[in-house]
């Protein structure tokens, strides 16, 4: 279900030139329409499709079911170029990557390949910059420039699947298996563009990537209303919740848009899209020395979610330049790991890869922005 316009209000956007409208904008079943308005044949987008979502390929010179004259005009009508590549920075003997892409405006996001032995993982940005205004947050430092389109989300997630597939990755070659929304942005206040790229992600070939729904986690601040609309499409995506404070007091300063929605209404709707969907959610808890990682609100914590159907990941925070936050004492991480185990509810810490690579959202694009100058409007 579409949000209506004015149904969530947050930070406009700025506005420059508009993307180019690619494939993974448009709904599968309006690609046929959206090709004949293009003057093309209809069937000709169920052809670049399949290159595109199922072979991972946008090279126009190795489509042998089209005829030579006509590739460039598909390629360039229904594939345009969405994503520059700017730097790259690896770690974990390669496995781990991070990408700064380019857009046709200049605006800078990133996204983060994380290959392990079993799985392969992309953490993907829905928009450039962020208008949450989280204070610890590299990219919430930074404000929201625009949204994203569903182009340029999927794109981000076709790319790392062919660097996989390519091996370009150390390892061999290996199927991208889960996409998690974690990077640059709030994905809910882009709603439309993001449901639209996940229904690219997970619709089979040749319509999308094929990736279960089950393997996409959706991160959100809380923005309630939107939770409350993705229950209805119908996608069983794994919905993970940057809680960061369990009370009202602290989380109206570190997560701003609590000032709108409680703790208790998030957890709330979280809980609904639950039984709707029979999916446990994820609560993502940063933890701050001395901010939010005292015992006490550990304990409070596990009594809010004693009984739900929970699990929390604990993210040691992977400090920004120049912040005042920083990751808290490993007693004060094992004391908090210990008292939510005594309520029942299932702990994860998180790995911290990437932390010698400006591992946080938002680093990269900061950094670059720094030595370059803002990018373009």
């Amino acid at each position: 279900m579409a949000l209506k316009p004015g149904e969530l209000v947050f930070a406009a956007p700025k506005r420059g030139k508009k993307a180019p409208q690619h494939i993974s904008d448009v709904a599968a079943k309006d690609r046929k329409k959206f090709a004949e308005d293009l003057g093309l044949p209809g069937f000709r987008a169920k052809q670049v499709a399949l290159h595109y979502f199922e072979h991972l390929n946008n090279d126009p010179d190795t489509w042998s079911d089209i005829p030579v004259d006509l590739r460039g005009t598909l390629k360039d009508l229904l594939l345009p170029e969405l994503l520059t590549p700017v730097r790259s920075l690896e770690c974990d003997r390669g496995r781990t990557r991070k990408d700064l892409w380019k857009m046709h405006d200049g605006v800078l996001v990133e996204s983060v390949i994380m290959r392990y032995s079993d799985r392969a993982t992309v953490c993907i940005s829905s928009q450039a910059g962020c208008g949450m205004n989280c204070p610890f947050c590299a990219t919430g430092q930074s404000g929201l420039t625009r949204n994203l389109t569903a182009g340029e989300i999927t794109e981000q997630v076709v790319m790392a699947a062919r660097a996989l597939d390519s091996g370009e990755i150390p390892g061999g070659t290996m199927r991208l298996s889960n996409v998690v929304f974690m990077g640059m942005g709030e994905p809910l206040a882009n709603y439309n563009a993001v449901i639209q790229s996940i229904r690219n992600i997970t619709a089979p070939h040749p319509e999308g990537l094929a990736i279960g729904a089950r393997s996409v986690t959706l991160s959100t601040v809380g923005l309630v209303p939107a939770i409350m609309k993705l229950i209805d499409e119908d996608i069983p995506v794994t919905l993970a919740v940057s809680l960061h404070a369990p009370d009202d007091e602290l989380r109206d300063t570190l997560v701003p848009i609590n000032t709108r929605w409680k703790v208790s209404e998030v957890l709330e709707a979280a809980d609904a899209y639950s039984n709707k969907t029979g999916r446990r959610y994820s609560i993502e808890y940063a933890l701050i020395r001395d901010i939010n990682d005292q015992a006490w609100r550990a304990d409070l914590l596990g009594r809010l979610l004693k009984n739900r159907n929970a699990h929390v990941n604990l993210i040691p925070l992977n400090p920004t330049p120049g912040s005042k936050w920083t990751a808290s004492r490993q007693e004060d991480e094992d004391t908090f790991v210990r008292l939510l185990e005594a309520y029942g509810v299932a702990v994860t810490v998180r790995d911290t890869r990437g932390r010698d690579i400006d591992g946080a959202c938002g680093q990269l694009a900061a950094s670059e922005i720094s030595i370059t100058g803002a990018p373009a409007e």
